[in-house]
């Protein structure tokens, strides 16, 4: 039987055309409203979090990096706004399982690690690159599903963001392999087992 189902390519509107704002109220709109609703709120979060995890870093390039993805969070929040307003909805937050659950692993890290210490850098790292993964699996959702539902400047928006999450987990990978991994494993035994 011959697939009558429209390839994504097909079911796309042209990039030049976008759907009016609160068109229709599809299961698909409300998931996708909760979705930004869900990643506006873990943002928010982290733009508490960040602070916190970049005083508790010991390498100025760590602390560096942490601070300019400080500045990127903010520019998040605000396309999520902008997002917001193209779909017709007020900008809310839903609290986000995931994203606590990460920001509260990454307490942890913090927590279980020795002050001071590569190995503390390399656990600050894992915990970021944890949520950076989340955001791209979450942005990388969220431009297909405006894609698929005609809010193509919602879409290229989030795909602004997907790129630059992407850039900052690459980027925290070339931190931890240009020798904070290395150092963490040549430090002594830790007080804190």
């Amino acid at each position: 039987m011959p697939n009558t189902k429209p390839s994504p390519a097909k079911a796309r509107k042209p990039s030049g055309e976008n759907k009016a704002a609160g068109q229709g109220n599809t299961q698909l709109e409300k998931y996708f409203t909760d979705s930004l609703k869900d990643i506006y709120w873990a943002e928010k979060a982290l733009t508490k979090a960040l602070p916190k995890m970049q005083k508790a870093a010991t390498t100025e390039e760590l602390k560096t990096a942490i601070e300019n993805h400080l500045g990127q969070t903010e520019e998040h929040i605000s396309r999520l706004e902008q997002v917001f307003e193209i779909i017709g909805k007020k900008a809310q937050a839903k609290k986000c399982d995931a994203m606590e659950g990460l920001l509260k692993e990454g307490d942890s890290i913090v927590e279980e690690t020795e002050d001071g210490s590569m190995t503390r850098d390399a656990g600050i790292i894992m915990a970021a690159q944890k949520v950076e993964h989340y955001e791209i699996a979450t942005y990388g959702g969220l431009v297909t599903l405006a894609q698929t539902m005609g809010f193509n400047d919602a879409a290229d928006i989030l795909h602004q963001t997907l790129e630059e999450e992407k850039q900052t987990d690459a980027g925290l990978s070339e931190i931890a392999e240009n020798d904070i991994n290395w150092e963490a494993e040549m430090e002594g035994g830790s007080e804190k087992e």
